[in-house]
């Protein structure tokens, strides 16, 4: 039973992350895949992220109805910095019957090799690159020098249409007081309004 994870601040959550879990559970035949909102992400510890309770919520809302997606809090539940690999070995050990398969963005593979353990991760799951467009991921020397062969032999590449929506862009236009619709689902639209969210 393939498992698909999808990690992320998802401050706010929007259509083209449902886009993208859309077509992976497609391409790779997911049995589930769940959404990780990250608890406290450590290359955002300058920055200032929305609680995790509303940022589940949230996802909550978007997914609704999908009966194969769901919210995971795993990280918002355990203390300290979210780290990728952590969150793959709890998941291993709570469900070690399911084959693991771990989403990341084409443009953070190169950063890869400067994740915490990014052999273990290699080791836990497969990793499903996504890519907008038909452009192919670019894996770095440095990707093959440090994770080696397991990393490689277990990547998975997905195309995605080529979608310019970002949280950091829906976050700006809140602030300004400008139109969300269309670009996150209505009832995430309508929490953000309702709980005053992103005004300052």
């Amino acid at each position: 039973m393939p498992l698909g994870l999808f990690g992320g601040t998802f401050d706010p959550v929007h259509l083209g992350h449902l886009i993208m879990a859309e077509q992976c559970l497609e391409a790779c035949q997911f049995d589930e895949l769940w959404f990780i909102p990250a608890g406290d992400p450590p290359h955002k510890s300058g920055g200032t992220v929305t609680p995790g309770a509303a940022r589940a919520e949230m996802l909550e809302l978007a997914i609704a109805g999908h009966p194969r997606f769901r919210v995971s809090r795993v990280e918002l539940q355990r203390p300290g910095p979210s780290f990728t690999v952590d969150t793959l070995q709890q998941i291993h050990e709570e469900v070690p019957a399911r084959e693991l398969f771990f989403l990341i963005g084409a443009d953070s593979l190169a950063d890869l090799p400067l994740w915490r353990n990014p052999q273990r991760i290699a080791e836990l799951a497969t990793l499903v690159v996504v890519n907008r467009g038909s452009a192919p991921a670019v894996i770095s020397d440095r990707l093959r020098a440090e994770p080696g062969d397991t990393a490689l032999a277990r990547i998975r590449q997905v195309s995605i249409p080529g979608i310019d929506i970002s949280s950091s862009d829906l976050r700006r236009r809140v602030r300004a007081g400008r139109s969300i619709r269309y670009l996150t689902p209505r009832a995430v639209e309508c929490y953000i309004a309702t709980h005053g969210l992103y005004r300052e």
